[in-house]
């Protein structure tokens, strides 16, 4: 294997929560870990959030000391560069020379669900350039569509990689990107997860209730982003199991919520009734703002779990796109089974046991009750599938060969 200089360009200090944290890193990390000269680097024009103010900001004041400290844990420390686009667009980390010439001749450059204009909004001179495809489905859509944000974006890479591993496929719908070259999946740090503490009673999952934007019409259908539409699907599935079930989110009232500045996709928060219905309904609710924004204590958190149970976008599990959530991905990782509802995933990865896809409540139920009879089994298959199918080091070198790196 020839040793690759490699960026990985992200927002994880733009949007500092734990599991955009853990995302980016594991993949910049896992890349050096397979011996290449790997990076992160962030030149986002966005005004960063910061979790103190609850507001975004025109400073960096909170994401530069969260971005040294997120690189130091994952041993990044003398490998990232952070430009203020927003500002004077001054260099931190390494310093401007070194980050512009890193950036103009890696031998590939991996843009993070695309969410960082290099070569227009930034004007910057950028090697090969890698469409990273996190969140499938509105931009394959999009794109298909004429949607002229999305075909700038797309346009501005020199190929395109998803984590929608059915896309493309004779089972899916969904139109692919052009020079789309890889589908791949999370890639995740096994040992990082290993040795966790002993779990407490709940399955749980971290989310946001409701988000605006980003619903899609396609083929004379609507297909849904926000999540609480599919949770609102099962909403009765507490009452009808003794596994206590714990939604993470942000418990914040929809009546004094505002979103941000620059927000495409902004948390609505929840209205007094619909927190009611959950209660009603035996959920057990969690504050996610009181850990996610620290990478170690969203870690514990999912570390501390019996498993997850989840629901997907409707325009993942209508449209069969196969993605699966890094997320998910970390539980089994650390052991803990996960109960998700299908997207098509089990084409590619293994169900039935230690990981279970649900399309009804009667499925989730039985997909529970199977955990629980034989909890030690199934925690064992969880780890045993991150082995296999989401080892950071077989993920990254599969991308990197189907890149033609």
């Amino acid at each position: 294997m020839k040793a690759r200089k490699i960026v990985v360009v992200g927002t994880l200090a733009s949007d500092p929560y734990g599991g955009m944290a853990w995302m980016q890193m594991q993949i910049a990390a896992g890349l050096r870990r397979l011996g290449h000269e790997a990076y992160y680097m962030e030149v986002t024009s966005a005004w960063p959030f910061d979790p103190i103010r609850q507001r975004r900001v025109g400073d960096s004041d909170y994401a530069l000391p969260y971005l040294a400290r997120v690189a130091d844990t994952f041993g990044m420390c003398d490998r990232w560069a952070y430009r203020r686009s927003y500002s004077d667009h001054d260099w931190f980390g390494m310093g401007r020379s070194q980050a512009e010439d890193l950036l103009a001749h890696a031998d590939a450059v991996l843009n993070i669900a695309g969410a960082t204009r290099l070569r227009t909004t930034q004007k910057l001179k950028i090697g090969h350039l890698v469409y990273f495809g996190t969140d499938p489905v509105f931009p394959e859509i999009g794109y298909a569509q004429g949607d002229p944000y999305i075909r700038e974006i797309i346009s501005e890479h020199d190929c395109c990689v998803t984590y929608g591993e059915n896309i493309g496929t004779s089972g899916c719908l969904i139109p692919p990107l052009p020079k789309l070259q890889a589908r791949t999946r999370q890639a995740i740090l096994l040992d990082r997860w290993r040795d966790g503490p002993s779990p407490r009673p709940e399955f749980t999952t971290i989310c946001n209730w409701k988000q605006r934007g980003h619903d899609i019409d396609f083929r004379g259908e609507t297909y849904f982003w926000s999540k609480h539409l599919e949770f609102l699907k099962f909403i009765d599935l507490p009452l009808r199991t003794s596994q206590p079930i714990e939604l993470a989110m942000g418990l914040v009232d929809a009546d004094k919520t505002k979103p941000s500045f620059g927000e495409r996709t902004p948390a609505a928060g929840m209205t007094k009734e619909e927190r009611a219905i959950l209660d009603r309904n035996g959920w057990r609710l969690t504050n996610a703002h009181a850990f996610s924004t620290d990478p170690c204590t969203y870690q514990k958190y999912i570390s501390s779990s019996r498993g997850e149970f989840t629901v997907a976008k409707d325009q993942n599990v209508r449209l069969r796109s196969g993605w699966f959530s890094e997320r998910s991905a970390c539980y089994l990782a650390a052991g803990r089974p996960v109960v998700v509802q299908d997207t098509g995933f089990g084409d590619v990865l293994p169900t039935g046991e230690g990981l279970f896809a649900f399309r009804t409540t009667e499925d989730a139920l039985n997909a529970l009750d199977e955990i629980n009879s034989d909890y030690s089994r199934h925690s064992r298959a969880a780890r045993s599938i991150a082995d296999e199918y989401f080892r950071a080091e077989t993920v990254l070198a599969l991308l990197l060969n189907d890149l033609g790196l």
